[in-house]
């Protein structure tokens, strides 16, 4: 039987949490952000090739009627050659500065750049969003040492409700196209959500409440802890009709551990979930930590796995 409402109370699982106990702390995500197994993980050969540079342009203090008390920065990507009568797919990257560095673990245009370059992927767009500035702490906070800014974040990612994709359905992807003038494919087959640590869990999130608009989910490091709640997906993977969603997982075995839970496990737990529920679904483990270096190291692979011929 699910545990019901009074023993969740009675049990304090309805409050945040501590901002320490038994002398550990959610700071302890430190070790593994800079752990010296992430340092056999390179960013991937098709980030080195010097392929004509794709289009990028930022909008900064984006406001949003979703979150209307913070403020966020956005880019849009577009391929330096677009193909007639191809529909036009996207990528839609969570803390999108760490994937837009052209000098970080990943690269993700210059990727994009290079996979346009060779004809291996055509009319692919890219969306980066950063979570939301506030000087206001959001309605709740999930740990007590949170900041406000730490929270905001928390509370657009972390939440297993449909708030943040309807944001990405019905404000972000409207306004992407607007600004490129043109319309996205109606196939969820063509829209991939991406993003690390909370950044991953918020892009499965989204996925799971609207599989008719995104049909593909690249969760790097991912938060399936209990943040808000993430902890009961393998379970509700388990229990719940199967979803249209293709879904590629990456963690390591130094990735975080705190107070939340421990990542690597988590998920572990979410990939033999997605197995036992009959999903197209893969794997990345290897020996990294809570960093986007293994999953720059695989980013073009990655793609090739969702887009490419299997």
């Amino acid at each position: 039987m699910p545990m019901n409402v009074i023993d969740h109370q009675m049990l304090k699982l309805d409050q945040m949490g501590p901002a320490s106990c038994n002398g550990r702390g959610n700071r302890d995500v430190i070790s593994a952000i800079d752990h010296p197994s992430d340092q056999q993980y390179l960013p991937c050969p098709e980030s080195l090739i010097d392929a004509p540079e794709g289009i990028v342009e930022s909008i900064k203090g984006y406001e949003t009627p979703s979150y209307p008390e913070a403020t966020r920065k956005l880019w849009f990507y577009a391929p330096l050659r677009r193909a007639e009568n191809t529909p036009n797919r996207l990528i839609i990257f969570n803390d999108g500065g760490a994937y837009l560095a052209r000098g970080g673990p990943l690269r993700a245009t210059k990727v994009l750049d290079a996979l346009h370059h060779s004809g291996e992927l055509e009319n692919t767009f890219g969306i980066f969003i950063q979570a939301g500035q506030t000087s206001v702490m959001p309605a709740a906070s999930p740990l007590a040492s949170y900041s406000e800014n730490e929270a905001q974040r928390s509370w657009e990612y972390d939440r297993l409700t449909q708030d943040y994709s309807v944001f990405l359905s019905e404000e972000v992807m409207p306004l992407a196209a607007q600004h490129f003038d043109l319309v996205w494919s109606d196939s969820p087959h063509d829209v991939l959500l991406c993003g690390i640590s909370s950044g991953g869990i918020a892009a499965f999130t989204a996925a799971w409440h609207q599989p008719h608009r995104f049909g593909n989910v690249l969760s790097h490091c991912g938060s399936f802890t209990n943040i808000w709640g993430g902890h009961n997906y393998p379970y509700l993977v388990r229990t719940t009709p199967r979803k249209p969603i293709k879904v590629l997982l990456q963690s390591g075995s130094n990735d975080a551990e705190t107070l939340f839970g421990d990542w690597s496990t988590a998920n572990q737990s979410m990939h033999k979930a997605l197995k036992y529920a009959g999903y197209d679904s893969r794997f990345e483990f290897g020996e990294g930590g809570h960093t986007l270096r293994h999953g720059g190291a695989r980013f073009a692979e990655n793609l090739r796995w969702f887009w490419g011929k299997r």
